[in-house]
């Protein structure tokens, strides 16, 4: 059985994370994890955690997430070997392979759909989720952790309509501004917007940031022009930011790919961070990232998950967390991270070397 030693703190989670987010001086890191899940089964063994809880407090994971449940009438019909989302209506079916399996988005909805079937279809009201659980919820996790709501895919406008429609229709949609399409997406914030406004009210001073998502790059190029992202995604973005801005909260942006294109107009809207940072893109190196953004942008993510974390020795891992580390850590505003989820063929003890660089490299002196 593993161990990860933990590096000596002097500060509170909650105070990590923002005083991270404000560019200040703290004790270490923060702490942050995504897996997918057979690697996360196997690191919930090797480090004898009984329950996920047990594995972030063994892995040092400075917050926790939280969304209100959906307790509204059924919007979608449930399908045969597949899982339907209950608010997006997105589907998905299994995928195994090798080393695991995923949930794949399929059978999508809405592709080459009318105007009227953008029209009809169901968007939630947000007056039907469950915020009194969401606050107790809240409170709960704050007595130790950072809280936030949101996620990677939250609040997106590519990735949540391509999982309805596929992406070369949400592209293409976008490109010629579909009256009937840009409706759709225009609803579809709205009652998120309308669900984080109800969050952020009743749980005033409690929520450490906002998480969204928006995936702009390709490995070696941007996935969209950066006139196109202001004409059609970035007013809506703004409304999320502005939102989050209204009650002090910061936002932190998931962009995968080569992105570091429209962090200048992230900037701008007020974005305090973005996450996820492959390395292996075009402009994403933690060099790159420093030297453009260092000190106006907070950083989370840059440790591969396409790199030695899946492919090296566990000595490689740690090489090349302590390159990261040393290039960001300057900056302030770093959190360690990785690439997104770590996938199921990343070897148990790279994953804990990973987590054991972070508590012996990530400390502030």
């Amino acid at each position: 059985m593993y161990r990860i030693e933990k590096a000596p703190e002097t500060m509170s989670a909650k105070e990590r994370v923002r005083r991270t987010f404000a560019f200040e001086k703290t004790d270490r890191v923060t702490i942050g994890y995504e897996a997918n899940g057979a690697i996360h089964e196997r690191l919930k063994q090797a480090l004898g955690a009984k329950d996920d809880e047990e594995l972030r407090q063994a892995l040092g994971v400075d917050y926790r997430g939280v969304e209100p449940r959906y307790i509204g009438p059924r919007l979608f019909a449930e399908r045969p070997d597949r899982i339907v989302s209950p608010v997006d209506g997105c589907v998905m079916r299994l995928i195994s392979h090798e080393t695991g399996s995923y949930w794949d988005y399929c059978d999508f909805p809405l592709k080459d759909a009318d105007d009227e079937a953008f029209a009809r279809f169901p968007v939630p009201n947000p007056d039907d989720f469950d915020y009194d659980q969401a606050e107790e919820e809240v409170r709960f996790w704050g007595k130790q952790y950072a809280v936030h709501l949101g996620s990677p895919g939250y609040g997106d406008i590519i990735n949540s309509s391509g999982m309805v429609m596929g992406t070369e229709d949400i592209l293409c949609h976008l490109i010629q501004g579909t009256p009937s399409v840009m409706d759709f997406i225009r609803r579809r914030a709205a009652w998120r917007l309308g669900l984080l406004e109800r969050m952020f009210d009743r749980c005033r001073g409690m929520i450490d940031f906002l998480w969204l998502g928006e995936d702009l790059g390709t490995q070696i190029a941007p996935m969209i022009s950066l006139p196109l992202y202001r004409e059609r995604l970035k007013p809506i973005h703004k409304q999320f930011v502005d939102l989050a801005s209204a009650y002090d909260v910061p936002v932190l942006i998931h962009t995968c790919g080569s992105s570091s294109w429209v962090y200048e107009d992230f900037i701008e809207m007020g974005v305090k961070g973005v996450d996820t940072l492959q390395p292996e893109a075009a402009n994403m190196s933690p060099d790159y990232l420093a030297e453009h953004f260092g000190g106006r942008l907070n950083f989370r993510g840059c440790i591969s998950t396409a790199g030695p974390l899946a492919y090296g020795t566990a000595e490689e891992v740690r090489e090349n967390c302590r390159r990261t580390l040393e290039t960001l850590m300057p900056c302030r505003g770093y959190h360690f991270a990785p690439t997104h989820s770590i996938q199921d063929n990343s070897p148990t003890e790279n994953v804990i070397a990973m987590y054991q660089a972070a508590n012996d490299l990530g400390r502030y002196r």
